[in-house]
């Protein structure tokens, strides 16, 4: 019994040996992730920790990376232990074709395959990257795109009785939502965009380079367009609710000056759209690329030889589950019917006060509604 014990013991032993040996082999370096996931399901990318009733895409990541033995798994506890650090903290239901993650890990062999054995499918790491040692995938991020596809019928003006599955958007609104998302270009205060800031917090003011909305296509006997969006960075809720006003306008609730108005300091009761056709398309990294993608120590963070396995991850997963749901929970109808509900008119104290030639020229229905300061 004695001696069964002890090879026992000697057996363990050789076995942390092993296991330290193969860490030995495969340092820990500092890499980042490009992750594509379709989020349904999930309450957003970042991790609660102690918190397992609300799934999250962290959730998943941080188990694959254990599984696989890329690292530890006290460092799956506390995250801090390897430096770990998302781009963005999609929402609830947000989906992503272009996540960056940054963190250290164990450099295995054959690596991307094993973690993406312990993914689900609707999950994958489509690249990997090594950067430099102090890099932060979050401050060192300039700018990231969005994607928002929508069915057209969204458009459609409230007077009008529509067939969602008939709906064809034709130029003149088209043109109409491309005039209203071009407002928002340059730097504007979005307090009213989000719950988290007051209209005097300074980082309520964000930069829009640019945002549009794209030619419509059917997609299984219904009309969808995307619309683009990129800014430097975004708050929770933002870009939603600029798409939710633009479809307030369009459907002729809310005049057009009401935008002008969102940026002033009043409170203005601005709609958001649902979350579902949300999608993290890309990050921007052109600071961190103009000082490291060519000092011959570092790739640059450009992703062109992965964009067909972005492409082919968008068109399995993320398309599908948007225009699906769509269909079956008919999340933006269901959306729609709520913007009656809003009030637009109720914190313009200054418009039912003024006289009625400056709010008959304010609510033109001809007025472009951009701010001077929009580029």
């Amino acid at each position: 019994e004695e001696n069964g014990h002890q090879n026992k013991k000697l057996k363990s032993t050789v076995d942390e040996e092993d296991a330290e040996d193969q860490n030995k082999k495969s340092p820990k370096r500092k890499i980042v992730l490009l992750m594509a996931y379709s989020g349904k399901g999930y309450h957003g990318m970042q991790r609660n920790v102690g918190s397992s009733q609300f799934k999250t895409i962290e959730d998943d990541l941080v188990s694959a990376l254990v599984q696989s033995g890329c690292i530890p798994e006290n460092h799956g506890e506390d995250m801090k232990k390897m430096s770990f650090q998302r781009c963005a903290r999609t929402d609830k239901g947000v989906s992503a074709a272009g996540q960056i993650v940054s963190l250290k890990v164990r450099l295995i062999d054959d690596i991307l395959e094993k973690i993406n054995n312990h993914l689900p499918s609707h999950i994958r790491i489509l690249g990997l990257k090594r950067v430099t040692g102090g890099f932060n995938s979050k401050n060192k991020c300039d700018a990231r795109t969005y994607s928002y596809m929508l069915p057209t019928f969204a458009f459609a003006h409230k007077d009008h009785d529509v067939q969602e599955e008939l709906y064809r958007l034709d130029t003149g609104t088209l043109e109409r939502v491309n005039k209203l998302l071009a407002c928002y270009k340059g730097t504007h205060n979005f307090h009213n965009f989000t719950s988290q800031k007051g209209p005097r917090d300074p980082s309520a003011k964000r930069y829009i380079m640019e945002m549009y909305c794209g030619e419509p296509f059917v997609r299984e006997n219904m009309e969808f367009a995307v619309i683009k969006v990129k800014g430097q960075s975004f708050m929770m809720h933002q870009i939603r609710k600029m798409i939710g006003l633009v479809i307030a306008i369009v459907k002729g609730y809310a005049a057009e000056s009401i935008m002008e108005r969102s940026w002033g300091e009043e409170k203005v009761d601005v709609p958001k759209a649902p979350g579902l056709g949300l999608v993290l398309e890309k990050v921007h990294f052109e600071k961190y690329n103009r000082r490291f993608g060519n000092d011959g120590l570092h790739e640059p963070l450009e992703w062109t030889e992965e964009e067909e396995k972005i492409a082919i991850f968008k068109e399995q997963y993320i398309y599908p589950t948007i225009i699906n749901t769509e269909r079956e929970e008919k999340s933006m109808a269901n959306w729609l019917n709520t913007l009656p509900i809003h009030d637009f008119n109720s914190s313009a104290v200054e418009m039912q006060t003024n006289n009625k030639n400056s709010k008959k020229s304010s609510d033109l229905e001809g007025s472009d509604g951009c701010g001077d300061d929009s580029d």
